[in-house]
């Protein structure tokens, strides 16, 4: 029988970014939009705030973009500093991108097991899904979803006891399977 796990959000992420007035690399989106217009022509950002000083940084939605290219339902979101479009946005690899910014996942999302029955069986079938792209190390995923430790984790992969098709090291953001053998 497979097992469907499930990395969630439970919160925004931190962005990391170095601030200018502490040198502090943490900030947290506040939630809220500043939206200019300059004519016929719409800037809108996203403001952070720094974690230690407080102080706020823009980080660019759009910039210099007609206003009748934009759709009314982003803009109005926009104008209502729509919390769900601030999980959005800073999804976008774009965004990350045009920001040059990285995102902090540490403590902000939890793996969803759908209990512990699975921990009794001698072969478990797991597929691993993400309800948002968060990079996460499949060894931490694996030790915590099964109750191991790194060390009994370390011995099962050198005896061939966890077998999956992508490389267990580094970080993933997508689905994977895996099976366990006891």
């Amino acid at each position: 029988m497979l097992n469907v796990w499930v990395v969630m959000p439970t919160c925004l992420p931190l962005v990391r970014r170095r601030c200018h007035a502490c040198a502090s690399e943490r900030f947290r989106a506040s939630g809220k939009f500043r939206v200019n217009a300059h004519h016929k022509l719409l800037d809108a950002w996203l403001l952070v705030l720094c974690t230690s000083c407080g102080d706020t940084v823009k980080l660019t939605v759009l910039e210099r973009v007609n206003v009748r290219s934009v759709p009314s339902e982003l803009l109005d979101r926009l104008h209502g500093n729509d919390p769900g479009l601030t999980a959005e946005l800073l999804q976008d690899p774009a965004l990350l991108r045009r920001n040059r910014i990285a995102l902090d996942w540490d403590d902000a999302w939890r793996l969803d097991t759908g209990g512990s029955d699975h921990l009794d069986r001698e072969v478990i079938d797991v597929s691993v899904r993400f309800a948002a792209r968060i990079p996460v190390r499949p060894v931490r995923l694996i030790a915590e979803g099964c109750g191991l430790s790194r060390a009994e984790f370390g011995r099962l992969i050198a005896h061939g006891k966890i077998v999956s098709a992508v490389r267990l090291s580094g970080r993933l953001s997508g689905g994977f399977t895996f099976t366990l053998k006891r």
